[in-house]
């Protein structure tokens, strides 16, 4: 894995990728009613075949797993992809969408910890405290709803299942890059939700999809997974999980931007004062120490080095 940056412009991909996701909420309305596995397989398996052209056309090619690479890789894809869509799912029969969606966006605080811990590095004390600061913001935004026990353990096994899906990428992306942990989670989900699909909603399922379904899947595909898979696994590849952990307050306010922009009413004082916070977090968890920026400018020449194998393949 590359040497965590404190510099700015690592974090960026990151950051599209979860104003990609969060704006993902309106487009995931159109799939309330459909056949659940069956879209995620397609969804999956479309994103494959996308991610594996623009690999090649990043001039990179996705290398085979080996040994326990097949245990982080398969871990990954049943719990970031598919236990998390149905915890969500589950989750929401029993408890209000903002209860799991807090639970969410919790999701800093396990990654400021855990994340670095896979790096064998120290927590950053900047970033534990910024955590705490960003989840009481994406609180904010999202509200809070009633629930039950069976809600409340959905909400935390969807929780977990957000935290695997970066944790667990965490010991492979130095090998397979952004483009290969994404490319085998993707194909790896796609197998896996196919399986469910058949035997629970029958094998000709896909054909219930309306066209608005199909629309919604191929964005879905295009942007949230082949894209924003590839963004996000890059920013934490170069910034390290616990840093790049903090991003994902981004997503609750690219949700609630884009609700505005769809006509869905215009943010209360609630969800104003939240968006602040979360800005506020973020603007002290990600702000550069003086000693990393004087590392910065002391490494400059050997980070701009040229390379037969770039960090990023892009």
């Amino acid at each position: 894995m590359d040497t965590p940056s404190a510099s700015f412009a690592p974090l960026v991909p990151g950051m599209l990728g979860m104003v990609l996701v969060g704006s993902s909420v309106s487009v995931s309305h159109a799939l309330v009613d459909a056949p659940l596995f069956t879209a995620q397989a397609v969804r999956y398996a479309a994103a494959t075949a996308i991610l594996l052209l623009l690999a090649r056309l990043a001039g990179t090619r996705p290398v085979r797993p080996r040994g326990r690479e097949w245990l982080w890789l398969a871990g990954l894809a049943v719990t970031g992809l598919v236990l998390f869509n149905v915890a969500v799912v589950r989750g929401v029969a029993h408890a209000e969408p903002a209860v799991i969606a807090v639970a969410v966006a919790s999701v800093p605080v396990v990654l400021g910890v855990l994340g670095p811990l896979l790096e064998r590095r120290a927590p950053s004390r900047r970033v534990l405290v910024a955590a705490p600061v960003v989840v009481a913001g994406a609180v904010l935004v999202e509200g809070t709803g009633r629930t039950d026990a069976a809600g409340v353990a959905w909400a935390a096994l969807a929780l977990g299942c957000e935290a695997a899906f970066t944790l667990l990428a965490v010991p492979v992306l130095g090998r397979h890059t952004p483009w290969g942990v994404s490319v085998h989670a993707s194909w790896l989900g796609a197998v896996l939700f196919a399986v469910l699909g058949v035997t629970r909603e029958g094998p000709t399922a896909a054909g219930e999809l309306t066209r608005a379904q199909w629309a919604a899947v191929g964005y879905l595909a295009l942007l949230v997974t082949a894209v924003a898979f590839v963004l996000w696994y890059s920013t934490v590849r170069t910034v390290g999980a616990g840093r790049a952990g903090l991003l994902t307050g981004i997503a609750p306010l690219a949700a609630a931007a884009a609700g505005t922009a769809t006509g869905t009413g215009v943010p209360g004082p609630s969800v104003w004062l939240g968006i602040a916070v979360v800005i506020g977090g973020l603007a002290g968890g990600l702000r550069a120490s003086r000693a990393h920026r004087a590392g910065d400018s002391v490494d400059a020449a050997p980070r701009t080095a040229p390379s037969p194998t770039p960090a990023r393949s892009r």
